[in-house]
């Protein structure tokens, strides 16, 4: 009760009290620097590296190989995206270190198996992996230590860390799958006919053959030291290893043993992309965004629709705000489904078009203010690139797809990844899914079958929508910032032969009908169009923001929310990370889902924090509004804050997940 009234005082408070309002987790505060990730253990691991003397890129590679290692809802085969602050050019780099679809991965080949888009799991979802190169990249151009030095925690880690709950739970929840996969299967299920066949919270997990590929990694550097390479030259050694030599061999084999496409040569072929960032300016603030193959434009459009729009005049959360974000993230999200993509492909995506104020400010004169427009489509922005849309006829066929009924909303629910209870408590999200099973069982007869198979129907929407990763943010004194949204291999994942190495699951963000999206169909040595989206925010040139957030299609709908939560409602950064937040799903899923209608829009759909108000619940459903209600309405976000008025650093890692940061 008390907590109740708590957060309806929070979503009443005007912005001048926002800052006496107290936070379950307290603010991180550092002098010199910031380490903040998914997981304690990983953020110990950046602190370590910190306290060693590195800089923030060399903590940010050692806090993602932790983080690869624990499963953090990702491992070493998956992909990377960062952006990083250069402080001697005042620059902001973005690092594109997204994997590629292999040979022979053509919308054909999947149609032909009975596909409507690339699997969810196992070796036919797999791109090529990314995050290996990517930590190399970024070390060997940025940081200062060596890969032995940086690989330290996470080969530590492999020879035996104690499990976390969440991802040991995972594990036993997707042993049925994991069972597929041999080399799954022999790392994961350490209890093998056992009624609890994984690692129990709190056991010791041992990864031999993911140690034997790291310590190849770093034998690879140590040889090209000893034969007079420098530092980079020998961290691109333990890149050759991982790409071109016996780890390769071994990845590609166990890989096609299991039905995967990848080949040597696509392994061999495949580099991490460093390129130009994309941003814009929202009162004074810049905005950097990774291009158009993530989702991350899609902030910086809403942001240029919502810059001549009085927000804190409306009130945070208000019935008018919610209307007003949740109209133009729509807009935003439907220009990302049809038009994202991979700009190094042909047709490249309009992306200066879609960037356009003049764009922006058309698209919010299309907006609906007195109800929710469930017919948003994607806007023309070829004009505003001196071009002429040549895709006009797909837009119109496209349209039709709309009239393929979406599945009903029967109540709420939690992805099952959140679930991370321990031995005697109860997670966010854990007691949802009890009460699930409780419900469940209750039903009896045909009736209570079409109940089960709607809770479980929408469980499993949830879980797409709301498919984790983790984040990884990084600051020091010199002025280095580091931002990252890295992912793929998270439960069940296939693990590629003897590697220790989870192959990504990305492929499934392809599409196969150009109708939905022709800049992201599937095509050898494309990118997939990623929900991941790192961000960084400069004001005066200087460092203002990094920062990131899990949850799939709903990464950038959270971190627009949180960034206008510090801008115009002067949040501090740790009230921004656990402020209630609204979530659409009137967008297409980018991930999971077999069928075109387990990937539609649900127009007017609206996930709303548990205490909003019953006036503001009224208002919104008479403008056509269906809601939902959840305690937790964001995945877990990391933030560093840059306080210039007293040079320190202020970090914000929220309440809603197992995300952790140490600051000195």
């Amino acid at each position: 009760m008390k907590l109740t009234c708590f957060i309806l005082l929070l979503l009443a408070a005007p912005a001048t009290l926002l800052h006496a309002q107290q936070t379950q987790k307290p603010p991180l505060h550092g002098k010199h620097w910031m380490a903040i990730t998914g997981k304690p253990l990983a953020a110990t691991a950046g602190a370590a590296i910190f306290q060693q003397g590195g800089n923030a890129v060399d903590a940010a590679c050692a806090m993602l190989a932790a983080t690869c290692t624990m499963w953090d809802v990702l491992s070493w085969g998956g992909e990377t995206q960062a952006l990083i602050y250069h402080p001697k050019t005042g620059k902001v780099i973005a690092i594109n270190a997204l994997g590629v679809a292999p040979t022979g991965a053509t919308p054909a080949f999947y149609k032909a198996k009975g596909y409507s888009f690339p699997p969810e799991y196992g070796p036919l979802a797999a791109v090529t992996p990314g995050t290996p190169g990517g930590l190399c990249h970024m070390l060997a151009h940025y940081g200062t230590m060596s890969l032995q030095q940086v690989l330290a925690p996470a080969m530590e880690m492999a020879k035996g860390y104690p499990m976390e709950a969440q991802t040991a739970n995972s594990i036993e929840r997707e042993k049925a799958l994991i069972k597929q996969w041999p080399y799954s299967k022999t790392v994961f299920l350490t209890h093998p006919g056992e009624k609890r066949e994984a690692p129990e919270a709190g056991e010791i997990f041992v990864q031999r053959d993911l140690l034997a590929t790291l310590g190849k990694m770093v034998e690879a550097e140590q040889q090209a030291l000893e034969s007079g390479k420098d530092r980079k030259q020998a961290i691109m050694a333990a890149y050759d290893r991982f790409y071109t030599g016996d780890i390769a061999r071994e990845f590609v084999r166990g890989c096609r043993e299991q039905g995967g496409l990848i080949t040597l040569e696509d392994l061999a072929r495949w580099k991490p992309v460093e390129e130009e960032p994309l941003h814009i300016n929202y009162k004074g603030i810049d905005v950097y965004k990774l291009q158009e193959w993530t989702q991350g434009p899609a902030l910086l459009q809403s942001l240029n629709m919502l810059e001549n729009i009085d927000l804190k005049a409306m009130g945070y959360n208000s019935t008018r705000y919610i209307h007003t974000l949740y109209q133009v993230m729509n807009m935003a999200f439907a220009d990302r489904d049809f038009y994202y993509g991979d700009p190094s492909f042909s047709p490249r995506p309009p992306i200066k078009g879609l960037l356009s104020k003049a764009y922006a400010r058309q698209r919010v004169q299309q907006m609906r203010q007195d109800r929710n427009n469930p017919t948003v489509q994607p806007g023309d922005p070829y004009p505003f690139e001196g071009g002429t849309n040549p895709f006009l006829s797909l837009l119109k066929e496209r349209m039709k797809l709309a009239d393929t009924a979406a599945p009903a909303k029967p109540g709420q629910v939690v992805p099952k990844h959140d679930a991370a209870a321990g031995p005697g408590s109860i997670a966010p999200g854990e007691a949802d899914w009890q009460q699930h099973d409780v419900l469940t069982a209750a039903v009896a007869g045909e009736a209570g079958k079409l109940q089960h198979n709607a809770l479980a129907a929408e469980a499993a929407y949830q879980s797409r929508l709301w498919r984790g990763t983790t984040t990884v943010e990084a600051a020091d004194a010199e002025g280095w910032v580091v931002s990252i949204t890295p992912s793929g291999g998270w439960m069940p994942a296939c693990i590629a032969g003897r590697t220790g190495v989870g192959m990504s699951q990305r492929a499934q963000s392809f599409v196969l009908d150009p109708v939905i999206n022709p800049f992201n169909v599937i095509a050898p040595g494309k990118r997939p169009r990623v929900t991941l989206t790192p961000s960084l925010a400069l004001k005066d040139g200087k460092p203002y923001l990094a920062f990131g957030v899990q949850g799939g299609d709903t990464q950038d709908q959270n971190l627009l929310q949180f960034f206008l939560n510090m801008v115009e409602f002067g949040m501090t950064v740790q009230q921004a990370t656990e402020a209630a937040n609204i979530n659409s799903e009137q967008l297409w899923l980018s991930l999971g889902g077999d069928s075109l209608k387990a990937r539609l829009p649900r127009p007017g759909h609206l996930l709303l924090q548990a205490g909003t108000s019953a006036q503001t619940r009224a208002e919104l459903e008479k403008m056509g509004y269906k809601l939902t209600f959840r305690q937790r309405t964001s995945g877990p976000i990391n933030a560093i804050y840059f306080d210039r008025e007293h040079g320190s650093l202020w970090g914000g890692s929220s309440n809603h997940g197992e995300d952790y940061g140490i600051g000195w």
